[in-house]
């Protein structure tokens, strides 16, 4: 049966080589296109592809917000312009990655070890996870987030977002007066998100810096943050300290 593949890539010079090169391999069977990456996600979730060529480097959602995205991603190599200390972390942690420009015989490598991986049940979220992990080590933050709206999926500026918490087992992004569950542990976004713009607040509450308004004293050395929106979140008496450091109060 042949590998059920999308191409994702926002020029289409690039996704048209793509078609060349994959129309002269066997066991290949190009389904779609995407343009970009909020339209990536939505047909990976309609079209349950088995190979992912997704580019990186997209406006808007990038490819590897694309994979944040996505609950169960499928087999994807990566497409990338991106430096070598990154190609690094792409061969420890990736299924494959085609580093522009490329060859007809790289692809045919790269579709080669995916029919390998795909015939050996191979775990892909396994190998991700530690790809995102590393690249977030070297500084990369998250500058969108992708997030359920209904039917539809909704791509955020991390920038608008105010601040994050639980509820009900559910991380919740509040972004002015609306909320929006996203599939990602608190500590996850931490690590993700811009240091110098996000700041946990204790454990179950992260605020975004640039909307702290008012730091009122509560009891027992802890404090409430009142937001830009009206929001109260508490300061835990062990994070006011950290928090006195960074804004010197």
């Amino acid at each position: 049966m042949a590998m059920r593949t999308l191409i994702v890539d926002d020029e289409a010079p690039a996704r048209e080589r793509l078609k060349r090169y994959l129309a002269a391999f066997e066991g290949v069977e190009v389904i779609g296109e995407a343009i970009d990456g909020l339209q990536a996600v939505e047909m990976i979730e309609a079209q349950s592809p088995e190979l992912v060529l997704l580019d990186i480097q997209m406006p808007g959602l990038d490819g590897f917000g694309v994979v944040e995205a996505l609950e169960n991603p499928p087999a994807i190599i990566f497409v990338t312009a991106y430096d070598q200390y990154a190609i690094q972390a792409f061969e420890v942690h990736a299924l494959d990655y085609l580093l522009k420009p490329f060859s007809r015989e790289r692809l045919a490598k790269a579709i080669d070890r995916a029919q390998e991986v795909l015939a050996e049940g191979g775990d892909f979220n396994a190998q991700l996870g530690p790809l995102l992990e590393s690249l977030a080590a070297e500084g990369r933050c998250l500058t969108r987030l992708a997030v359920r709206d209904g039917e539809c999926i909704r791509v955020l500026d991390a920038d608008s977002v105010d601040w994050i918490d639980i509820e009900d087992e559910q991380v919740m992004l509040h972004v002015g007066g609306e909320r929006y569950a996203i599939h990602r542990t608190l500590s996850e976004l931490e690590a993700r998100l811009d240091p110098k713009r996000f700041f946990r607040a204790h454990r179950s509450a992260i605020v975004n810096l640039d909307r702290i308004q008012e730091i009122l004293p509560w009891f027992k050395g802890k404090y409430i943050l009142r937001l830009t929106t009206g929001a109260e979140v508490d300061l835990s008496r062990m994070q006011a300290r950290a928090l006195r450091k960074i804004l010197g109060w």
